[in-house]
């Protein structure tokens, strides 16, 4: 978290404090500690105008874990329904995903899967493209992710742009309320 506080500044207001237990709750399953460190200290918002990342309770629907999670729950049932292919991981009887964030302006999700027997803090990331059927399994959490991906070192098909054309001198986080107009 600090190598990531030093790379992207969080916003100089801290977001407002969550109900964790009740936001679990919500979601009838824990959460990884580095999702919850991420939340508390940037809240809902954007990091280098790509990665958008999903709070409990946003203002926005958008940004709002809870609301993420039922509406891919519905879109990926439905593809999966159709005969889509669905990643590896999920293969496993009683493995599911759970979205954490998503890349602006492409449809693609950054999600959690979620394993049985597996605790929040060992759940790795995977990607979907959005508009289409190609995944990207990563063996990290969310935190760590999202630094990779900032510093340009993730082993990615799908950020590598990041180091190519943005190459952001100053990365920043941007608040939701900032980039939408609405309260965090």
């Amino acid at each position: 978290m600090d190598a990531l506080v030093r790379l992207c500044p969080p916003p100089a207001d801290p977001p407002p404090a969550l109900d964790w237990p009740q936001a679990e709750r919500a979601l009838g399953t824990a959460l990884p500690a580095d999702y919850r460190r991420l939340v508390e200290s940037y809240g809902a918002g954007i990091f280098d105008e790509t990665i958008w990342l999903l709070v409990p309770g946003s203002a926005d629907d958008d940004c709002d874990l809870h609301a993420q999670t039922a509406e891919r729950d519905e879109i990926l049932a439905g593809l999966w329904e159709t005969g889509e292919e669905k990643p590896a991981g999920l293969l496993e009887p009683g493995a599911r995903v759970l979205p954490w964030a998503f890349e602006e302006g492409t449809g693609a999700f950054l999600y959690w899967l979620v394993r049985p027997g597996r605790r929040p803090d060992e759940w790795t990331v995977l990607y979907n493209e959005g508009r289409g059927p190609l995944w990207e399994h990563h063996d990290m959490g969310c935190l760590a992710f999202l630094l990779a991906v900032l510093e340009g070192t993730a082993e990615t098909a799908y950020f590598g742009y990041l180091r190519e054309v943005l190459k952001p001198a100053v990365h920043r986080f941007t608040t939701a309320d900032e980039a939408l107009g609405t309260p965090r």
